[in-house]
């Protein structure tokens, strides 16, 4: 390929860019304000579960057993019932999420080393919340059972065989956050890029412009690649703005090299890129090529590539299918290296793989761009 040609095709994608730009301040703070909207709004750190209690004991173990799920900031103590079937009525009434009812004689259970069982009822029409209520129950119900067990018996006696010590890496705080938010830069990304160089080709076509594309003595890869590069620098300011977002409002710590990361985003974005290219050249119009690069980016890569649920949940033939989507491999590269600090001698597979979509991509459109009207 020719650098002047290149340059000259590029020089002409940017005073386009320029002439427009409204829409470059909005391709620049959009990826931002879809950073803090969903950042925010994606979040499975649940706090404040309504929880509704039948204490008929009213004993300093049950008080505490009451203290210890509110304390945790998990649970809210939002109603005492006065008895057992008003945790029902609860329930239906949407006062509570959880209802928990204490055994009559807890402290003498207790007390002469008899199990007591506790009955917990839980709002399961929110599955989410359900699932995650009845984990954070469990666990503080366990630590708490333990605590006591200890305090009651002698300390030469020993209470289990087998004590886990659980210590969590990578995540300490199990905050969401940490997991969402370099994940969302890769949707983000994903999304924007495919939408920017979407409408290259096809707006040639739209305005009448393609004509003086075709008569010039340029290949058809110069024509791809010039107007493809334009679009690298302005995604990369988006990555920058991202990063900065990320670390500012949510506190997000880089564990890996930063040099790694910018490598292995430059190559994502010329897939990213690549994917829309694709989408401009085949397209016949700016709408129809807007939504295809639309749905086939967003939708895909929030619910198939891992970004939410893991990608052995989904059928089998599409685990297989994903694999041909950039933003598969680069979601765990994103998170190795951020949450980790994993290095490329871990992580170089997925940036072969990264290589290889990148480059298919780019052909593809090379190859599917024809030089004639």
């Amino acid at each position: 390929m020719n650098r002047a040609r290149l340059l000259a095709i590029s020089d002409k994608e940017v005073r386009y860019i320029l002439r427009d730009w409204r829409s470059l301040a909005v391709t620049l703070l959009l990826p931002v304000v879809l950073l803090v909207l969903f950042g925010y709004a994606i979040n499975f750190d649940v706090k404040g579960i309504r929880l509704g209690v039948y204490d008929p004991n009213g004993t300093r173990e049950s008080r505490d057993l009451i203290d210890e799920l509110t304390r945790t900031g998990h649970f809210r103590l939002v109603e005492m019932l006065p008895r057992p079937q008003d945790g029902e009525r609860a329930l239906q009434t949407r006062v509570a999420k959880v209802v928990l009812i204490l055994p009559r004689g807890l402290s003498e259970d207790m007390a002469s080393g008899r199990l007591a069982s506790v009955q917990t009822l839980i709002d399961g029409s929110d599955s989410l919340t359900a699932t995650v209520s009845l984990s954070y129950l469990e666990a503080i119900l366990r630590n708490w059972g333990l605590k006591q067990a200890k305090a009651r018996l002698p300390r030469h006696v020993a209470l289990v065989p087998v004590e886990a010590k659980v210590r969590v890496w990578y995540n300490e705080d199990l905050s969401s956050a940490n997991f969402i938010t370099p994940g969302l830069v890769v949707v983000l990304l994903m999304m924007l890029a495919a939408l920017l160089t979407s409408q290259t080709v096809v707006r040639e076509r739209e305005q009448g412009t393609i004509e003086g594309l075709v008569v010039l003595p340029v290949t058809a890869g110069e024509i791809i690649v010039g107007k493809l590069l334009p679009y690298v620098v302005i995604a990369l300011l988006d990555v920058v703005l991202v990063a900065i977002a990320g670390k500012v409002l949510f506190h997000v710590a880089m564990r890996g090299s930063l040099a790694a990361l910018a490598g292995l985003t430059v190559i994502y974005l010329f897939a990213a890129l690549g994917a829309g290219l694709l989408v401009s050249v085949i397209a016949r119009s700016q709408q129809v090529a807007y939504l295809i690069a639309l749905i086939a980016t967003l939708l895909p890569t929030f619910l198939l590539t891992g970004f939410v649920f893991p990608i052995s949940s989904v059928p089998k033939v599409l685990q297989l299918i994903v694999q041909a989507h950039p933003a598969t491999h680069f979601l765990v590269i994103t998170r190795s290296i951020v949450l980790k600090g994993a290095g490329l001698s871990v992580l170089w597979p997925r940036a072969l793989a990264l290589v290889v979509i990148a480059a298919a991509l780019l052909t593809a459109s090379i190859r599917k761009f024809k030089k004639e009207l």
